[in-house]
């Protein structure tokens, strides 16, 4: 499903992957949804590769800022005030890690981390609007995994004007929805007790496909890690996996509304 820029604003307009080895990485993902991942040849994208299918781009695959960074994927809200946001996301309670900045003519981004430690991006689009189609391999989900998420929700309210609704979760703790209006854009909750301390806060994206077990058993055949295997929840069925150079992500189909 193609999509409109302007629907993109103030929700999840784009991610990437920035990782320990892109050309490994650029396989891995390529092999795992039919993606065509390409490199830009101009050097002031410093190897930044564009992942389309049928043409429209779906994420980005790039090399790591710095060498002590993890492998891992960013969320970014969509935002038509890049700057304003940076300054919201202070008076809130966040940090402005990278300040806004312009990306060639394709947009202008900032790096922020929410109260409860963990990173999110913010994408004001220019050439480059976001994501070009939804649906199966491409972006399905975000959520956030909080040591103390009820310091994050509303900081996510204030300055990205979303609400939330909660749910119990059979483990007695609660699942919590951001919400623009009556729409869904993503999701939060603590973080579980289980996780070992050195873990911080994080964003996860999860990537909507046809058949999660399919999916899992085709990205566990291409060097991944199981995390949490196949398992059904409420709203359908979904797994957690590592890629192979460490990045979480996960699997998800829901079940139609």
């Amino acid at each position: 499903m193609a999509q409109d820029a302007n629907a993109l604003i103030g929700r999840p307009a784009w991610i990437d992957l920035s990782s320990s080895d892109p050309a490994a990485s650029r396989a891995f993902y390529a092999g795992l949804f039919g993606w065509h991942v390409e490199v830009s040849p101009d050097p002031q994208y410093g190897g930044y590769a564009m992942a389309t299918l049928d043409g429209e781009d779906v994420a980005g695959i790039g090399p790591l800022q710095s060498p002590q960074a993890p492998t891992a994927w960013m969320i970014y809200v969509g935002t038509t005030d890049a700057d304003g946001l940076a300054t919201q996301v202070q008076a809130a309670g966040g940090n402005v890690i990278a300040p806004p900045f312009d990306v060639g003519g394709q947009g202008r981004m900032a790096v922020f981390q929410d109260p409860s430690g963990a990173f999110i991006s913010a994408w004001q689009p220019q050439a480059m609007s976001g994501f070009g189609r939804l649906g199966p391999n491409t972006f399905g989900w975000a959520e956030l995994s909080a040591r103390g998420v009820d310091r994050a929700v509303p900081f996510y309210e204030a300055v990205f004007g979303w609400t939330h609704r909660s749910s119990d979760m059979p483990d007695g703790s609660a699942y919590i929805e951001f919400l623009s209006g009556d729409e869904s854009l993503a999701g939060a909750m603590e973080m579980n007790s289980m996780v070992p301390a050195a873990v911080p806060s994080y964003w996860m994206a999860y990537f909507s496909v046809a058949d999660v077990d399919a999916s899992n058993a085709a990205a566990l055949s291409g060097g991944a890690r199981e995390m949490v295997p196949p398992r059904d929840f409420p709203g359908g069925r979904f797994a957690i996996v590592s890629d192979p150079q460490g990045a979480v992500f996960g699997l998800i189909k829901l079940r139609p509304r």
